[in-house]
C-alpha cells in the first residue's frame, strides 16, 4: 500500500490530505467531506478501509484550511468546494502514485453536490459518483452533463432528504441508481447500516470504477 500524507498545494491554500493507494489498483476515488467535516470523518474513513480492501485507492483531503472553516458560510459554499474539489483532482492525475488509475468521487451531504457538479465540469475523466446522504439537487444545473455512472444512497428515515434525491435523481442523464437504506437516518448510525453503505459503494465502484462502464441504465 501506498501511503503518505502530505499537504496539497494549490495556488492559494495548502490543503492537507491522506493518500491510500493499494497495490495492483486500478481506481482512486477522491472523498468530498460534508459541511462541518473533514478528511478525519469517521463515517469516510469505514468507507475507505472497505475500498483498500478491493483495491481501490483513496484521497481524504480538507475542502477547507482552519482559518476559511471557521467562516461558518465557507461550509455550504459550493462553488468554492467544488472549485477545489477539481483542482485537487487535476493535481492527483499528474501524480506518479494515480498512473492509470480510473478516478470516482464519493460524496457525503453537501460534498455530494460538489462531486456532482466537479464530475459535470471534468466529464469522462470522472468514472463513477456514490453520494451519501447526500443533496445533490444543490447541483441541480450540472446534473445533466454528468457522464459518470451515479449512486444516489439515502437513508429510509431521512424523509426530507429523499425527495431531495429523488428530484436530482430525474435530471441525471447517465447510468444512475437509487438506493435507499432501511432504517437509517442521515448520518447512517444506526448499528450495520454504515457497513451496508460501505459496502453499496464499494459494489459500485468495482463495477463502473474499475472497469470499462457499459452504456446501460440502472433504474
Amino acid at each position: 500500500m501506498f501511503t503518505k500524507q502530505l499537504k496539497i498545494v494549490l495556488e492559494e491554500v495548502a490543503l492537507p490530505a491522506d493518500i491510500n493507494v493499494p497495490e495492483n489498483s486500478s481506481g482512486l476515488v477522491i472523498f468530498s467531506h460534508g459541511s462541518g467535516s473533514s478528511r478525519l470523518s469517521k463515517r469516510n474513513l469505514q468507507v475507505a478501509e472497505v475500498l483498500w480492501k478491493k483495491n481501490i485507492g483513496t484521497i481524504l483531503f480538507d475542502l477547507l484550511t482552519e482559518e476559511e472553516d471557521l467562516v461558518y458560510e465557507n461550509r455550504f459554499d459550493i462553488p468554492l468546494i467544488t472549485d477545489r474539489l477539481v483542482h485537487v483532482t487535476d493535481w492527483a492525475m499528474g501524480q506518479e502514485f494515480s498512473k492509470n488509475l480510473s478516478i470516482g468521487y464519493f460524496g457525503a451531504s453537501t460534498g455530494a453536490a460538489s462531486a456532482l457538479r466537479a464530475a459535470a465540469k471534468l466529464k469522462t475523466k470522472i468514472k463513477a459518483v456514490v453520494s451519501r446522504g447526500g443533496r445533490p439537487d444543490l447541483a441541480m444545473g450540472d446534473l445533466e452533463k454528468v457522464t459518470a455512472s451515479v449512486l444516489l444512497i439515502i437513508g429510509s428515515l431521512d424523509e426530507p432528504v429523499i425527495g431531495l434525491n429523488k428530484l436530482a435523481y430525474d435530471h441525471l442523464n447517465t447510468v444512475k441508481k437509487m438506493e435507499i437504506v432501511e432504517g437509517a437516518t442521515h448520518l447512517f448510525g444506526e448499528p450495520g447500516k454504515l457497513e451496508e453503505v460501505s459496502d453499496l459503494a464499494a459494489e459500485w465502484f468495482s463495477k463502473y470504477l474499475i472497469p470499462a462502464t457499459t452504456d446501460v441504465r440502472v433504474s
